[in-house]
């Protein structure tokens, strides 16, 4: 299995370098040279398994050679075993024909659980048996930043920093990063936006000599690794309602594209998917793009819903070179344009490509609090507010006829003033995070300066 850039002239790299490396040289990101499929009776036979078994069948076309069997079954069964629901990704019906598919049962409570605690294993693994070491720069809008941590704190061989937006992130999620104490964890509130965090982590990855003085590497959405391990909760959730024998469709709040993504790859492999829907905040850049055909920004405005406060969606790149006939050159322009003038327009023919795969909303946040209170009233279910997003969008949205799965990314305490000011009542953490209030913070203010950082970062890493 070989891994190609979506700009087209970096070098083409097995699924393990492709996980270490993050970034391509060129600036892309890296996806599969060919994707491969399941037959349906495959995807039949995921129906009954364990998560972890379906993990393994789903995922292990795209590893190649890069891990044994013992060492990928190894890496799922140790990544998931920390999840406080048996079925890892349950699914809880709300009306008929519309599902929740929970995914904040990891140990940070958020979707980002299943890609992080997977790759933290396959990094340890790998590091170990080549003697190497590493320097993990992220940049999270809220809810990365946590899980990574999660994953590699405390691990010999890896140093970890967190870029985060100062004063944009829930209460939860900062101490989720700013209260570990281990000393190769580090958490940097950023001056700026979350944008402004994905750019400087690019700009580090762009600057070679840095890069490979520190051992760079990147646990972002922009990771292959990531994506690959979001998309079994498609495969496992769709089983549960019928598939393949019947179509099913999501709706997945975004803000950077990566868990939509994910589906599309599904897709691809062979699950019959009927829609695909982007659900988005006020910050709609992927709905003014698919409505349009101009991705342009517009700034980002701070939302009940932080982690979708996203205006450049990395992983949208991915999309792009998919509906440009994977022309790296075409996508190379158009990622130019982005930087030198804020947006682009897309090609008549890429955005019917994209129009024809994916479907798009937009909730404002008056709509987004009142689905949390009608639905808490209705089901007894209480949405987080990015989930709020994805449940308002597919109400409008989808065909009462066909199983919709809207994907719920993270546990209502995580936004706690949200949930309360829509329902009345607060959301309590679960028993297992019940003092993370008591523990001091570690943060360090950071200015949003690109030399500023690098010489932090020469200065804390390990030897």
């Amino acid at each position: 299995m070989r891994y190609v850039s979506t700009r087209g002239s970096a070098p083409i790299l097995t699924f393990g370098e492709a996980m270490l490396t993050g970034l391509a040289r060129d600036g892309g990101l890296y996806v599969p040279e060919t994707i491969p499929t399941l037959t349906p009776d495959e995807i039949a036979a995921l129906g009954g398994l364990s998560y972890e078994e379906a993990a393994f069948r789903v995922m292990r076309p795209f590893v190649g050679e890069a891990f044994t069997d013992a060492e990928f079954r190894r890496a799922i069964d140790a990544a998931y075993a920390g999840f406080g629901h048996a079925a890892r990704a349950p699914l809880v019906q709300l009306t008929p024909n519309h599902f929740l598919l929970e995914l904040f049962h990891g140990p940070t409570l958020a979707f980002k659980d299943f890609a992080m605690q997977l790759i933290g294993q396959l990094f340890q693994i790998a590091l170990a048996r080549d003697e190497r070491r590493v320097t993990i720069v992220g940049a999270t809008s809220g809810d990365t930043g946590s899980a990574a941590i999660e994953a590699f704190r405390g691990l010999p061989n890896v140093d970890v920093f967190i870029l985060f937006p100062e004063g944009r992130v829930s209460e939860v999620q900062r101490r989720q990063m700013t209260t570990p104490d281990d000393a190769n964890v580090h958490a940097l509130a950023l001056k700026g936006d979350f944008d402004d965090c994905q750019a400087r982590l690019k700009d580090m990855f762009n600057h070679f000599e840095f890069r490979d003085a520190v051992g760079l590497a990147g646990v972002n959405s922009i990771n292959w690794a990531r994506v690959l391990a979001q998309v079994v909760y498609y495969f496992t959730s769709a089983v549960s309602l019928g598939a393949p024998a019947r179509k099913v469709s999501f709706t997945v709040p975004t803000g950077n594209f990566g868990d939509i993504f994910a589906g599309y790859i599904a897709n691809r492999m062979g699950l019959p998917i009927d829609r695909l829907v982007i659900a988005t905040n006020q910050n709609d850049i992927l709905h003014r793009c698919l409505t349009t055909g101009r991705y342009e920004t517009d700034g980002v405005k701070p939302s009940i819903s932080p982690s979708m406060d996203i205006q450049v969606s990395s992983n949208f790149e991915r999309a792009l070179f998919e509906a440009y006939g994977r022309d790296g050159g075409a996508v190379t322009q158009l990622m130019e344009e982005l930087k030198a003038k804020g947006g682009f327009t897309v090609s008549q023919g890429a955005i019917e490509a994209l129009r024809a795969t994916f479907a798009s909303g937009r909730v404002s946040e008056e709509e987004t609090l009142a689905t949390i209170a009608r639905i808490n009233t209705a089901t007894g279910e209480v949405l987080c507010p990015h989930s709020a997003v994805g449940v308002s969008v597919a109400e409008k949205l989808r065909d009462p006829a066909v199983p919709m799965i809207t994907l719920a990314t993270a546990h209502p305490a995580k936004f706690p003033d949200a949930v309360e000011e829509a329902t009345g009542h607060r959301p309590a953490l679960p028993s297992r995070m019940a003092e993370l209030f008591a523990h001091p913070e570690r943060v360090t203010s950071v200015p949003n300066d690109l030399p500023a950082l690098e010489a932090l970062i020469h200065e804390r890493r390990r030897r």
